[in-house]
């Protein structure tokens, strides 16, 4: 454990998850910085900028959630809707391997930048949001879903925590296409992309009591409690409204320096730092195992120009087979 600013943290400027506490506050949270990974997943599909932003936005949420995981497992995060972006997944494995990818109608998101800047309702209409966690072997997942209700991906994550979890938290997401130099390439666009999550945990039940959830049509006797919010908190809160998105993507803002900024007078804490690396996971025996468990008529009606052909929609790796291949299955 270190205080920023003391010169004994050294860090990567980027890809990486830096978890924080301020004790006086009793606040923890963690602070993401992405470059080279969100640049990666974002750049190889070449999404158009609504559906990049929104994607980003989702990988960062995802890599906030799933670095807390105290266990090999994965974290996913996926948006299903009936708007142009019908599909979006991140899928986290943990300790720090993450993959990424959209699925949208071309022409919808066309139409809807000719017309201007997309909002987030624009982008995923009506739907749903679901976080998984996933321990894997025959442990049960656990799933939260919440709807697409709010004006952001933020919103919706707040939604998700103050039905789901039930402590009080705050969420800061930030995604941007900027110039950059890259070794060997001169100057170039790339995106960058970073968050903020911080969440009030006292030792004190007390402390942490929540407003009930809207009665809805109860009768007004019943109606939501008057419950004020801890002084700490509503501290902790205003010091992260301060955050401008510009320093969570700042190369030259790095997480410890952030923290600094916002908590320097509260004895701010830090921990050790998470990397984080996009790597997709897929490969020619996996693809191959799944193919064998349809039946010879399914695999038939896959066949293209003589070849069984599956692209991978994360990392858009091409796998090509030879229909003989497969003869011993049938």
């Amino acid at each position: 454990m270190s205080d920023p600013g003391t010169g004994a943290v050294r860090l990567p400027a980027d890809d990486l998850v830096l978890p924080f506490s301020v004790n006086a506050l009793d606040v923890r949270g963690r602070v993401a910085h992405l470059g080279p990974v969100v640049d990666t997943v974002l750049s190889r599909h070449g999404y158009p900028e609504p559906v990049a932003r929104l994607l980003g936005e989702a990988l960062v949420l995802t890599v906030l959630l799933g670095s807390a995981l105290k266990f090999e497992g994965r974290f996913i995060t996926q948006i299903q809707s009936d708007g142009p972006v019908s599909l979006l997944v991140v899928d986290f494995r943990s300790p720090d391997q993450v993959r990424a990818y959209a699925r949208f109608d071309d022409e919808a998101i066309a139409a809807l930048v000719a017309a201007g800047t997309p909002s987030f309702t624009d982008l995923v209409g009506e739907g749903h949001l679901a976080l998984t966690i996933d321990p894997g072997g025959h442990m049960r997942r656990y799933q939260g879903v919440v709807p697409l209700s709010g004006d952001s991906l933020e919103e919706v994550a707040h939604a998700y925590f103050a039905q789901s979890e039930q402590i009080p938290t705050t969420v800061r997401l930030a995604v941007a296409e900027v110039l950059e130099r890259h070794d060997g390439e001169g100057m170039r666009h790339s995106w960058r992309a970073g968050g903020l999550m911080m969440q009030f945990l006292p030792e004190s039940e007390d402390r942490i009591r929540h407003r009930d959830l809207d009665p809805g049509d109860a009768p007004d006797a019943q109606g939501e409690d008057d419950v004020p919010e801890d002084d700490a908190w509503v501290e902790a809160l205003a010091r992260v409204g301060t955050v401008e998105d510009h320093e969570l993507i700042d190369p030259d803002v790095a997480p410890p320096r952030l923290l600094l900024r916002l908590f320097h007078q509260r004895d701010v804490h830090v921990f050790d730092a998470t990397p984080v690396a996009e790597t997709c996971g897929c490969s020619r025996e996996k693809v191959e195992g799944i193919l064998r468990q349809f039946d010879p008529e399914e695999r038939s009606e896959m066949v293209e120009d003589g070849d069984i052909i599956v692209t991978c929609e994360f990392c858009s790796t091409v796998y090509r087979f030879d229909p003989s291949d497969f003869e011993a299955d049938a």
